[in-house]
């Protein structure tokens, strides 16, 4: 496998990245590497059974290698019920297959990190994607065991307290590239372009060997 780099974006023929995508419109090409789930954005209302037969069946093609973006957000989409039945949908998948959950998560840690316990699926691995919150917000997901994924924007102070096998960096919908952000974030913590890469593209392949 390439060395990965960007855990999450949505630009359809990137490499060294995980592509989000949909499974209604999930059609892998090859050489490239993608997560499968149905975005909190789109679930406007409960989804049926055959919608999640079609994820079942994306997400155990060889190319996909993780689950979502799935998760909660309090500002936009369905009601909270439903987005919650959907992720948990998600996460039980994920602990079938055994792939990890990019994870969309806005003003809703606790909601997630509340579901999985509730589920008894704390081996099923979080990492969470465009983290922008803060130290605290971002020290509850570590302590809960999961990665965080960092764009061009974040909170630096977020940053500066991650443990550093912990940390992911992405480009997700921005027109940034994923050198771009590997620069902000490594000057943010004091090191080189080319150190952070390294500590990224090691951190990629450990989550997707051990989950």
């Amino acid at each position: 496998m390439t060395p990965l780099l960007d855990f999450h974006t949505h630009r359809p023929d990137a490499e060294r990245a995980i592509i989000s995508v949909d499974p209604r419109r999930f059609d892998p090409r090859p050489g490239l590497w993608y997560s499968v789930g149905y975005h909190p954005w789109d679930v406007v209302d409960q989804l049926g059974e055959e919608s999640f037969e079609l994820l079942r069946q994306c997400s155990r093609h060889p190319q996909v290698l993780a689950i979502g973006e799935t998760g909660l957000d309090a500002l936009k989409g369905a009601d909270m019920a439903i987005q919650e039945a959907v992720c948990a949908r998600h996460l039980s998948l994920a602990a079938t297959v055994g792939k990890p959950v990019v994870v969309h998560s806005v003003r809703t840690a606790r909601q997630i990190l509340d579901l999985r316990r509730k589920m008894h699926l704390d081996n099923v691995t979080l990492a969470v994607h465009g983290m922008r919150g803060n130290e605290h917000v971002a020290r509850m997901y570590l302590d809960a065991g999961c990665y965080l994924s960092f764009g061009i924007r974040f909170n630096p102070a977020a940053l500066r307290i991650m443990r550093h096998d912990r940390l992911l960096i992405e480009t997700d919908d921005s027109a940034a590239t994923i050198d771009e952000v590997a620069t902000a974030v490594s000057s943010a913590l004091g090191m080189s372009d080319n150190e952070l890469k390294e500590m990224v593209a090691a951190n990629l392949g450990r989550l997707f060997v051990l989950s």
